[in-house]
């Protein structure tokens, strides 16, 4: 049977790659996003790409519609949501796309009798690290979310849990921490890549925060978000990525060196969460887990961003 691939939140930085990299395999994918704003996918994919890749508009918290965009399909890649700054200003909206679309997505799994998906969770429901009596934090360290966002992720982790244990439904969960690179715009976790690409238009940029991060680059976090969809089907549960651990000003300093440039400049305080998450159960789970050094992965982003630059 091919691959017939549902990405959910497609005009997002991670749908976007997961896009492109799914047209690069051959496999047939269908983006389903309430956005018909596909700057992001334009950005990463050629005209030939775009036409492979059929675009349907609809609500995620709309079950009828979801499980329709569900229908027909061997792989879902679910990463509809709405950011940290979104949900703060409005919880009621937040709540209903990233809990109740999700729901939605397993409610429309169980009904198609799917048996392959993979969704989006995040660092961010981990708590502050003065919770904590270690630096990484074990996949099975408490969830002290300290934000609506992180407390909705562990609602859909949770989520899958439980429609496994009832329903039968497996999923691969995913923590991403800071996802980097092309696309990444929106987000408090985005202030790195707006660093890079403001670097490279020879712009100053300062991000407001400072500590210690994983930075995951997104190709790779895609890849890993294909790769979970396309595991065999057991269990339900979630994951962290650790990505490159390493502190903001580390990060910043390799960005001057590939830009030639010195106007990025961070704040001092860390962001509320662990210094960095252990990754060893996910890669039990799913084997290799895709990684691009990070001064490669600068370097692919730089010339990314000033190839745009000089199209435009």
């Amino acid at each position: 049977m091919s691959e017939r691939f549902l990405v959910t939140g497609a005009m997002g930085c991670l749908g976007a790659w997961v896009c492109r990299l799914l047209v690069e395999d051959g496999a047939s994918v269908t983006t389903f996003d309430l956005s018909t704003e596909d700057r992001r996918l334009r950005q990463l994919l050629s005209d030939d790409q775009m036409a492979n890749v059929e675009q349907l508009t609809g609500d995620i918290t709309d079950l009828g519609q979801a499980a329709d965009a569900v229908a027909g399909k061997s792989h879902v890649v679910h990463l509809a949501a709405l950011q940290v700054p979104l949900v703060r200003a409005n919880p009621v909206v937040g709540a209903a796309v990233n809990v109740t679309g999700t729901v939605n997505v397993f409610e429309a799994a169980r009904r198609h009798g799917l048996e392959h998906l993979s969704f989006a969770s995040s660092t961010a429901v981990y708590g502050n690290p003065s919770n904590y009596d270690e630096d990484i934090l074990q996949s099975d360290a408490p969830r002290i979310p300290e934000t609506l966002y992180g407390v909705f992720k562990v609602a859909n982790e949770d989520t899958a849990r439980v429609y496994w244990s009832e329903n039968s439904v497996p999923s691969v969960g995913l923590r991403p921490y800071t996802v980097f690179g092309p696309g990444r715009d929106v987000g408090v976790t985005a202030a790195p890549t707006l660093a890079l690409e403001a670097a490279v238009k020879g712009e100053k940029y300062h991000i407001p925060y400072g500590g210690t991060a994983g930075f995951n680059y997104a190709p790779d976090v895609a890849r890993t978000f294909i790769a979970a969809a396309r595991a065999t089907p057991d269990g339900g549960s979630t994951y962290s990525m650790a990505g490159d651990i390493l502190s903001i000003s580390q990060f910043v300093d390799v960005c001057h060196e590939v830009t030639g440039t010195s106007g990025i400049t961070h704040g001092a305080d860390p962001l509320p969460f662990p210094d960095g998450l252990d990754d060893s159960p996910l890669r039990e789970r799913l084997g290799d887990v895709p990684h691009t050094p990070l001064r490669e992965s600068i370097s692919q982003t730089a010339e990314i961003f000033s190839t745009g630059i000089a199209v435009s």
